[in-house]
């Protein structure tokens, strides 16, 4: 069973157990920095949902708490987030933080033990960072964010055309068959590109048609521990 408990700036999650050792637990717990807004302060929270740890979320990141202060900048001088301290280690940058959670406590499930699943899954999640990702900024920020200056018709138009050939790459491999993204097995791969998908799918823009895409995403939606990061309040 896990409880959860809310305090200011924070989100705890510790499984039930005596007063003595949940201090013990809560002083030695996974922290995890970040605002679940951030698409990859949730790529994290996901994988430690999916791998069933017991963490605590502290909220970083504006409009809620300035990541470019002393404090957190000691922890990251990028002033980024997310940021996890484990056991006094502190680790940034979201794919490596997803990497290492899964070979540290997902051998056989999020960190395949195959090599050759491994390697195809390591290869669609840099896919997804340098190919896939920056062709939204435009389009991501005047139709979701709807940030000042972002408004020009013409280069919402072409971000989406950039984006829709990335997805059209994807769509073909994925209606090839298989479950998942390196085959039948769940990987932390698949993290990472169904919160981009996500992003895709609630864009509020004509798309292309994408069949395979869409069942894939839909299949990843019905996850118990990712559900909860991909709703209308986290595009």
């Amino acid at each position: 069973m896990v409880n959860i408990v809310l305090i200011p700036g924070r989100r705890l999650q510790i499984a039930a157990e005596n007063a003595g050792q949940r201090e013990q637990r809560v002083n030695r717990m996974l922290r995890i920095l970040g605002r679940d807004t951030s698409i990859n302060v949730r790529k994290v929270l996901w994988a430690a949902g999916e791998l069933g740890l017991a963490y605590e979320n502290e909220v970083w990141g504006l409009p809620l708490r300035d990541p470019k202060v002393p404090e957190f900048l000691a922890l990251n001088p990028n002033g980024q987030v997310p940021v996890i301290v484990d056991d006094g280690f502190v680790l940034w940058e979201s794919n490596a933080i997803l990497l290492y959670l899964s070979e540290k406590h997902g051998q056989g499930g999020l960190w395949p033990t195959d090599p050759q699943v491994r390697a195809l899954a390591l290869q669609w999640l840099g896919w997804q960072a340098s190919e896939l990702n920056p062709p939204w900024g435009y389009a991501v920020r005047a139709l979701i964010r709807k940030e000042a200056g972002f408004d020009d018709p013409a280069k919402v138009a072409d971000s989406v055309a950039k984006w829709t050939d990335k997805m059209a790459l994807l769509e073909a491999h994925l209606a090839k068959g298989g479950s998942f993204v390196a085959g039948e097995q769940f990987s932390f791969a698949d993290i990472a590109l169904a919160l981009s998908l996500h992003r895709w799918f609630e864009l509020p823009y004509q798309r292309q048609a994408m069949p395979a895409a869409e069942a894939y995403y839909q299949g990843l939606r019905g996850r118990a521990a990712g559900a909860q990061w991909m709703t209308a309040r986290t595009p």
